[in-house]
């Protein structure tokens, strides 16, 4: 039922109620009938993707743990999430990238979870950020050669070899082609927000996903 969760944190916050403070009373009502006790905020739904197949991986059902993963639809808006689910009886935790960590950090010290807060600050709140973002985390987990293995596998590895002798791509290195090939069209950052998870050795699981999997 966290689905169901989700759906009305979104309509609640579409609507402009994301005020702090201003939902406790409907967001722990919901919270308690679905069994959602965190809300791991992140960016985008490849994000949500790659931390519930690291939730599988690792043997856990998050859902059923009472975890609910949930995209925000980029980093700007994390502000409203904040506020409509800040405050009250739900734990908040979150996956940023870095160049985002500021919307995140700022989110937060409106809603009084701190002061002027720090990168550490962050992760003892259950905030994480990646360097630079999550893809490029998992890109340098596995190294380029085992992302070519599983874009040959998502039947894409001609398509990336196209995409590699496009004027632009050729200067830049096979971890940042990669990289930008991941994003370049609707659904692709999702499919492989799993399918590079699903790969990975988990004793080199990037740090950020890591800890974040281990606060929940």
């Amino acid at each position: 039922m966290v689905g169901t969760f989700a759906e009305a944190v979104r309509g609640w916050v579409a609507a402009g109620r994301g005020g702090i403070g201003g939902l406790a009373g409907e967001v722990e009502e919901a919270a308690r009938r679905d069994g959602v006790r965190v809300v791991v905020l992140v960016e985008g739904v490849s994000d949500a993707a790659a931390v519930r197949e690291l939730g599988v991986r690792l043997g856990r059902d998050l859902a059923g743990e009472g975890v609910c993963v949930l995209p925000i639809g980029g980093a700007m808006g994390v502000g409203r999430y904040v506020g409509a689910l800040g405050g009250g009886e739900l734990r908040l935790a979150g996956l940023c990238d870095a160049a985002e960590e500021r919307w995140f950090a700022r989110a937060l010290e409106r809603a009084r979870y701190g002061t002027a807060l720090t990168r550490p600050d962050l992760a003892r709140l259950g905030f994480h950020v990646c360097v630079a973002d999550l893809e490029d985390e998992l890109i340098r987990a596995l190294g380029a050669g085992a992302v070519q293995e599983i874009v040959e596998a998502e039947g894409e590895l001609r398509k990336f070899r196209t995409f590699q002798k496009q004027p632009a791509q050729r200067t830049r290195t096979v971890e940042q082609q990669l990289h930008r090939f991941l994003g370049t069209h609707s659904g692709r950052k999702e499919q492989y927000g799993r399918s590079l998870v699903a790969a990975l050795d988990l004793a080199h699981t990037p740090t950020p996903l890591h800890h974040l999997l281990a606060q929940l």
